[in-house]
């Protein structure tokens, strides 16, 4: 029996990684790359991913499309690949793999359940494969059976019942942690650096606080090549947290701090070009100069 044809859009860090996972574990994995940079197709092309010329044929040569892209995107591509399966009179498996609220997720799933396709919730936690291991699709829909025959397969598949929204809901609980400590350190450091008090608090932090210290010497100066999908991802954390009936206010907070490094010179790198020697007060001076801009 042939493996499931697989298809991903897009191709960034953690869908190329997903990719190779998959192609290593001998799927024939598609992609549609029209319009998309030069890097977008390096990084395809290390993967070992085969370019379709348009989503009409990456729908026809497909058995499951996994949507890996900026939160913001989501909903628009999930109406252009039900529109697609209309055309090309097949309608594989729609695997939304993003970063997205639970509402914003049924609403993907209504575009792609009205093509007459099965969808999947899924939310991905962790590096992608390849970078450490560890990575979880968390998911949920009425099947998830084409999601768990890849369980092992680079990653780990986790199932969360039949609730479309579980598994966003799952993605946008943990990363409001993780993404949410993030900017609060940064947004504490970046207080001090206009306050005057960036050497006191860090001299203070090093007694008192040092693994938090580490960790923001290590994160704060690289968080800028991410920012600008994370702003997105933010307001969905803040979305899902008010219709949960909890403040939204923390995540509304981090999207700003997010939008402020976007402004750096620093967002222009990507993650295998961040300035390994840049620290953190470095980093603090510039962020510090563009919240400036604002006042």
């Amino acid at each position: 029996m042939s493996l499931p044809v697989i298809a991903i859009l897009m191709p960034g860090d953690m869908g190329h990684g997903v990719g190779a996972a998959l192609t290593g574990a001998g799927h024939t994995v598609l992609t549609c790359l029209a319009g998309r940079s030069e890097a977008t197709r390096e990084l395809a092309s290390r993967a070992g991913m085969q370019d379709t010329p348009t989503l009409e044929d990456m729908v026809g040569r497909a058995d499951i499309i996994l949507s890996i892209l900026p939160p913001s995107a989501a909903v628009g591509l999930a109406t252009e690949i039900a529109d697609a399966m209309q055309q090309a009179g097949k309608t594989p498996v729609y695997v939304d793999c993003n970063a997205i609220s639970p509402a914003t997720a049924r609403e993907a799933g209504a575009a792609i359940s009205a093509a007459g396709a099965t969808f999947i919730d899924a939310g991905i936690i962790g590096l992608a494969p390849g970078k450490g291991g560890g990575t979880r699709f968390y998911v949920s829909g009425a099947d998830v059976s084409a999601m768990q025959a890849l369980d092992g397969k680079g990653f780990q598949v986790i199932s969360l019942g039949e609730e479309v929204g579980r598994a966003s809901a799952m993605k946008m609980v943990y990363a409001a942690l993780t993404k949410g400590t993030w900017t609060l350190q940064t947004a504490v450091m970046l207080a001090a650096e206009k306050l005057g008090l960036t050497e006191e608090l860090t001299a203070e932090f090093d007694f008192s606080q040092k693994p938090a210290l580490d960790a923001m010497r290590a994160r704060i100066p690289r968080l800028p090549a991410d920012s600008g999908r994370w702003i997105g991802e933010m307001e969905e954390i803040a979305a899902t947290f008010a219709d949960a009936g909890v403040t939204s206010g923390f995540h509304d907070g981090a999207a700003d701090i997010f939008r402020v490094l976007a402004q750096t010179p620093f967002a222009a790198e990507t993650r295998e070009t961040i300035d390994a020697n840049r620290t953190m007060e470095d980093a603090l001076k510039v962020y510090a100069q563009i919240e400036n801009k604002k006042d």
